[in-house]
């Protein structure tokens, strides 16, 4: 007999052998159900093997598409979907039954997998047979994101009701996805991360427990599903060790607090986007190899390799990505996977004093965090109490005084920025990806013609019932699943849950946090900042805040963070405002500039609005600033439509933009922009 050699992987039989692949994903979705449908068998056939579906800002916070604040991000960042007949054309020609299909979806999860669900019935297709993710995390939209609907209370109550309806309806299916992406996104250092998703996924399982609804058998499995949503960074190795704490944390976590016997119900399953945070705008072409690298982090240590992959395109902080581009990104998953050979070799690591040493430091930052987190009530209240959003918001002040000062280095952003033209963006494109705004049209009258179709009677007999059940504290998936087959629309589901549970506005955390700039520039600038306050009467006053339902708060958090720390007066609505709110907060406070803050690609319509608004509230002359992801063809027309100046995500030095800022407001103040003094007395210096 052969001696094992311990570089050979074997399997059960003692054969020598190779793991197979992760899942190949590609977060897609644009324009209408139609469009996404032919992105989705496109990519499929190019070897992609399991979906990952993005929806646009209405579905995501339960707007129908004839909602007036829906109508300009009609699907802007994913596919719109309103009733269960956009669903029969997302779907058309994919077996339900044979895909394993990701949703990224949270206030509204339960509304999309009653749709998937109905959509199976319709198919005839056991639902047994379905396999795939919610996301359906909502702690990370109070602290991150910002697509939730309801109060905390009710909207856990919705996640713990997907556990006890699909454990046994849909045992292959996982409900939630704890996603600690959005984390890292906001800020999160490492063991944040670990901490804030380790006690977040507590507090589900705790609140599932605490019901009583299954016995200790079924609690185990319940555990057994718990999925997570993971983000991986450009330091590869401290990342990878990362997920090494992951596992073992996991591990103890469902032993220890539920106890689980059996290994493999404790096993840490997981799928990955890697970071999107660090690309950039400037040279473009760089963040190739910063994806593939942080790829790396994810799946070269086989004991924590990950389950599912996807990842963003070069040109995320440019647009959203053009066919081409996915494919670019799934032929760096295809190649990694099959050409290399990464999947014949136990776990590299294993034994490594380096590894073991940075794992462990990892984990008791994340243990000791944890524990403040549960010694605190667990994870409603540190978001009640704003502990975690506060850390979020301090964690990425951080971040930015780091790249800054250039202690933390940018390649081509805050080091080496001279570059030769990138070719990636002369096409006649620009390489960037825009979405036909007549297409909304489609989407519109889809939803029309099904409104016309459908039975009135049980559309209201339908949300009668699940207006019943939210009050009765009854499971409310059946009530959605009849919502689904009755076509009910996203926004009419959402709105029937409202009356009942309410709306909900997260804490914004920007209280009480400072930055490291330069400070002779601060300095300079808050000099201007005195010498406005001395000639005007008031500091200058700014109202920031996002219009739309784009809920990606990092940017304007950090703009408000860095105003009031060079000396301007700050208002700071949050997300999801109108912008007749954000013109009437500007009327009341007397402000000086309105800064809004549009990720999610409407910039152009919104901008206009938020003008419009302060004109028709007799404050025309009050300046309007624009930042976010804009691509450079868009900046002539938001100054043709009035804002004053544009920020993209090149603007990454914060005192630049915050002199800027202050240069509007000194000329539409009269004032001679640089000094802060009036114009005739700068001019006469």
């Amino acid at each position: 007999m052969t001696a094992r050699k311990r570089h050979v992987l074997y399997d059960a039989d003692g054969r020598p052998t190779r793991d197979r692949p992760w899942i190949f994903r590609t977060y897609a979705g644009h324009t209408n159900a139609r469009a996404s449908n032919a992105l989705y068998r496109e990519n499929l056939a190019k070897g992609q093997t399991g979906l990952s579906i993005a929806f646009d800002l209405p579905t995501q916070c339960g707007y129908s598409s004839d909602d007036p604040i829906a109508v300009p991000e009609i699907g802007k960042v994913g596919v719109p979907v309103n009733t269960l007949d956009d669903f029969h054309v997302l779907f058309d020609g994919i077996p339900l039954e044979q895909m394993n299909t990701s949703m990224t979806i949270n206030g509204t999860a339960m509304w999309l997998l009653a749709l998937y669900i109905a959509l199976a019935r319709e198919r005839g297709i056991d639902p047994k047979q379905l396999r795939g993710t919610t996301q359906n995390d909502i702690v990370k939209e109070y602290l991150a994101r910002g697509t939730y609907i309801f109060p905390p209370e009710p909207s856990m109550r919705l996640i713990a009701e997907m556990y006890e309806y699909t454990l046994d309806a849909i045992p292959a299916w996982n409900p939630s996805n704890i996603c600690s992406y959005h984390l890292q996104e906001a800020g999160a250092t490492p063991a944040q991360e670990l901490a804030f998703a380790l006690a977040n996924a507590i507090g589900v399982l705790d609140l599932v427990r605490e019901r009583g609804r299954f016995d200790e058998a079924q609690m185990h499995r319940c555990v057994g599903r718990m999925s997570f949503f993971v983000n991986a960074g450009i330091r590869f190795v401290e990342e990878m060790c990362k997920m090494r704490a992951f596992c073992a944390l996991w591990d103890e976590i469902a032993r220890d607090r539920y106890g689980v016997t059996d290994p493999k119900l404790r096993r840490f399953r997981y799928g990955v986007q890697v970071n999107s945070l660090g690309l950039t705008e400037r040279q473009p072409e760089n963040n190739a190899w910063r994806i593939l690298i942080e790829a790396l982090g994810v799946t070269l240590s086989r004991r924590a390799r990950c389950r599912a992959l996807q990842l963003p395109t070069w040109n995320e902080a440019l647009s959203l990505p053009r066919a081409w581009d996915q494919q670019w990104s799934l032929r760096l998953q295809q190649i990694l996977a099959y050409e290399t050979d990464l999947l014949e070799y136990p776990d590299l690591f294993d034994g490594s004093p380096v590894v073991a040493s940075k794992t462990d430091e990892l984990v008791e930052e994340a243990r000791a965090e944890i524990d403040r987190i549960l010694a605190m009530g667990g994870v409603r209240a540190a978001i009640d109490n704003g502990y975690m959003k506060s850390a979020l918001v301090r964690s990425m002040s951080e971040r930015m005084s780091r790249i800054n000062t250039g202690e933390q280095v940018v390649v081509g952003l805050n080091r080496w920025t001279d570059g030769l033209p990138s070719p990636l963006v002369t096409g006649d494109d620009g390489g960037v990806f825009t979405v036909d705004p007549n297409q909304a049209r489609e989407t519109l009258d889809a939803l029309a013609e099904t409104k016309r179709r459908r039975d009135p009677g049980r559309v209201a007999a339908a949300l009668d019932a699940l207006r019943d059940a939210a009050r009765s504290g009854a499971n409310l998936m059946e009530p959605s699943i009849e919502c689904a087959l009755a076509r009910v629309t996203t926004g009419e589901w959402a709105g029937a849950l409202r009356e009942v549970f309410g709306e909900y506005r997260a804490v914004t955390g920007v209280e009480g946090q400072s930055l490291r700039l330069d400070p002779a520039r601060v300095d300079a600038l808050r000099r201007r900042v005195d010498a406005f306050a001395e000639r005007v009467g008031h500091r200058p006053r700014i109202v920031v805040g996002k219009p739309g339902l784009d809920g990606h708060s990092n940017g304007a958090e950090v703009i408000a963070v860095a105003a009031r720390h060079c000396g301007f007066d700050v208002v700071y609505g949050g997300i999801r405002l109108t912008p007749e709110q954000i013109a009437h907060s500007a009327v009341e406070e007397s402000a000086d500039l309105v800064g809004v803050s549009v990720l999610s690609g409407s910039h152009v319509e919104l901008a206009r609005q938020v003008v419009d608004a302060l004109a028709a509230l007799g404050a025309a002359d009050v300046p309007v600033v624009v930042g976010g992801i804009i691509p450079a063809g868009d900046v002539d027309r938001l100054r043709a439509d009035g804002v004053r100046a544009v920020f993209t995500p090149s603007d990454y030095e914060l005192i630049d933009v915050m002199e800027r800022v202050l240069s509007v407001i000194e000329t539409a103040s009269g004032g001679a922009p640089g000094s802060g003094a009036p114009a005739d007395r700068a001019a006469g210096a």
